[in-house]
């Protein structure tokens, strides 16, 4: 199965659509590289770079957990995942389930289940840390299948997975490490509060945490690009790195691409090193 066609959740503000102007900027790889992403959402950049070696992390214990579940039990799964009925009614019975309650197998189903049907593929909780995304339909529920979970799990078979803040996955990173950055962010502008695309808050004072942990790594010698918003603001936190206008990106309407879409990759090393 080729890389493009590994899509099995719905992340708007995922990378998916515009890894054509992402993945030129990669630098070559060799044994002892260990691909990073402290914000994995999607996981697109991951399955199309397809790295020997990889660190998969990210703040939303659900998403990790859809991870760790498809890793160890694809097929039990999709066997899970198929039995769930097609009707409104039962996706808000499914919603209320307590997915701490459950094993693995069912926890990563049921999250699956509720992304590719919920509204837009959203993803936020409520005060309670709850999934409260409302019904959305059955029109992409069936476009993934068995195959697709079976070949993800075998990618993800020498993948660490872990459910931590961003920090301490940076701080963990050494040289030969390559880590690509993607926080949450609303394109051309300051931070990002209380919206579809983020679990919880990402604010300025993150970006500004998120800056200094990176700046550490560089100092050890690690390799990292990020694509973030072309805020004056958030441009000028990384005012040593390389900034390079995307062409096309993720627009203000959930999941629609623009040109001119107010983002930017940053990275500090240039494509020759």
């Amino acid at each position: 199965m080729s890389p493009e066609k590994i899509r099995f959740i719905r992340y708007p503000g995922g990378k998916q659509r515009i890894l054509k102007h992402i993945l030129p900027y990669l630098p070559f790889v060799n044994f002892n590289t260990k691909f990073v992403e402290p914000f994995v959402g999607g996981g697109a950049l991951f399955f199309a770079y397809n790295p020997k070696k990889a660190l998969l992390a990210d703040i939303n214990k659900e998403l990790i957990d859809l991870y760790r579940g498809i890793r160890r039990y694809p097929q039990k799964v999709w066997e899970i995942y198929k039995s769930f009925p097609s009707t409104k009614k039962a996706y808000y019975e499914i919603r209320a389930i307590k997915f701490n309650q459950r094993d693995l197998a069912f926890k990563s189903a049921r999250i699956l289940y509720l992304n590719r049907t919920c509204f837009k593929g959203m993803w936020r909780h409520n005060a309670k840390g709850e999934f409260n995304i409302g019904y959305g339909g059955q029109d992409r529920r069936w476009v993934i299948g068995e195959e697709m979970l079976i070949e993800i799990s075998r990618r993800l078979k020498h993948t660490s997975l872990k459910c931590c803040d961003f920090e301490d996955i940076i701080d963990s990173c050494q040289k030969d490490d390559l880590i690509f950055v993607d926080p949450p962010y609303r394109p051309g502008e300051r931070e990002m509060v209380h919206d579809h695309y983020s679990f919880g808050k990402f604010c300025y004072s993150d970006h500004e945490r998120l800056a200094t942990v990176l700046k550490r790594a560089s100092e050890r010698g690690v390799k990292w690009i990020m694509t973030n918003s072309s805020h004056t603001d958030i441009i000028s936190l990384f005012s040593e790195n390389k900034v390079i206008q995307l062409p096309k990106g993720t627009g203000k309407k959930p999941g629609a691409l623009t040109n001119h879409s107010g983002e930017v990759l940053i990275m500090n090393y240039t494509e020759e090193s």
